[in-house]
């Protein structure tokens, strides 16, 4: 039947054709190896990635064969067999000790079950870094050096008053417990206390007008520009909270005056902040503010140790409750007396009127 005129010249047709693909495409693979052996790798990578992209349009034996052949084989796809005999004969031991609520944690730093070094801990190092802080706190590098040593002295008399009271209060105790001070009497001691008492108030009061008073000469220098009321308010204030406390006993005018001194840093430190002061004035009125504050809780310790030991000296305000006393009772016997000379005229009166 193949025999046929049509039949044979239809498979001779079907011959050629196939042999004409095969010879072009045997042409089409010699020109593309010496072609790509003239380009450089980079256009060769891109020529091989966008023939990957067309053996979807090509038979499956040309896509297998250039996979193969443009694919390095990797030596981790070879299985180990003797290997993974090995590993099957082993039985699993259980480690219940590892067993945790990190157990399932990938550790980041340090391997599983591998010792870590002990390391060394310096157990000053909290205290360093505190004294650290301190020293920074108390640095006064920028402060002009003749403001930082007036500052100073004028702190110095009243650190020494409270020196001063502690030691006395505890010579009275002394005197209390031996009947004999160590270098003082106890009445001695008691007599210096009552002299030492007022010059620490009365200072107190100086220092504290003198601080609002710097505020006004930074609005008169124009420091950080004029802002009328608001700075001279803060001069104002200080000396009206700080001279009534020399009316007050001695430890509520004590407490008086150091809530002045908080409040007069707080205002300094916002001075600060906003321009109105220069910057290291913030620093240098906190220490000075500490060693006045400190020296106050000293006086108020020494003299709350002889609290019951000693007599209270009057006050300003006693004195005047005193003196108001006394001119009650000048009054009234200056009524008596005048009541006295009415009655002895009166009874003049009526002896003259029976003898006539």
């Amino acid at each position: 039947m193949l025999r046929s005129g049509p039949a044979s010249s239809l498979a001779r047709s079907a011959f050629r054709l196939t042999t004409s693909r095969s010879s072009r495409n045997r042409k089409t693979s010699n020109l593309a190896s010496q072609t790509s052996k003239l380009l450089s790798p980079h256009i060769q990578g891109n020529i091989r990635s966008a023939s990957l992209a067309l053996t979807a349009y090509r038979p499956l034996s040309t896509s297998l064969q250039r996979h193969a052949t443009t694919t390095a084989a990797s030596p981790y796809d070879k299985v180990d067999k003797k290997h993974e005999q090995q590993v099957a004969k082993d039985e699993l031991e259980p480690h219940p000790e590892e067993v945790g609520p990190t157990s399932s944690v990938h550790q980041v730093f340090h391997e599983k079950g591998v010792p870590e070094e002990e390391q060394d801990v310096d157990m000053l190092a909290g205290v360093y870094s505190d004294l650290k802080v301190i020293k920074d706190t108390f640095a006064l590098n920028e402060v002009p050096r003749e403001a930082l040593f007036i500052g100073m002295a004028g702190v110095l008399p009243y650190l020494a008053t409270s020196l001063s009271t502690v030691y006395l209060a505890w010579d009275i105790n002394h005197a209390a417990l031996d009947g004999q001070g160590f270098l003082l009497s106890g009445e001695t001691a008691e007599l210096l206390l009552h002299i030492i008492e007022p010059l620490q108030m009365g200072y107190g009061a100086v220092i504290i007008s003198f601080l609002g008073a710097i505020h006004w000469g930074l609005e008169w220098a124009k420091f950080g520009g004029t802002h009328g009321y608001r700075r001279y308010a803060i001069g104002v204030v200080a000396p009206a909270v700080a001279w009534p406390t020399l009316v007050l006993p001695v430890e509520y005018a004590l407490i008086a005056q150091f809530s002045a001194f908080c409040f007069l840093y707080f205002a300094d430190a916002r001075a600060v902040v906003r321009g109105w002061a220069p910057p290291w004035y913030a620093t240098y009125r906190f220490v000075l503010t500490f060693i006045v504050g400190a020296s106050i809780v000293l006086s108020l310790i020494g003299r709350g140790q002889i609290a019951d030991k000693i007599s209270r000296l009057p006050s300003p305000a006693d004195r005047l409750k005193a003196l108001r006393e006394s001119q009650v009772a000048q009054l009234e016997e200056e009524e008596r007396e005048r009541r006295a000379r009415v009655v002895a005229e009166e009874e003049e009166e009526e002896e003259e009127e029976d003898e006539d």
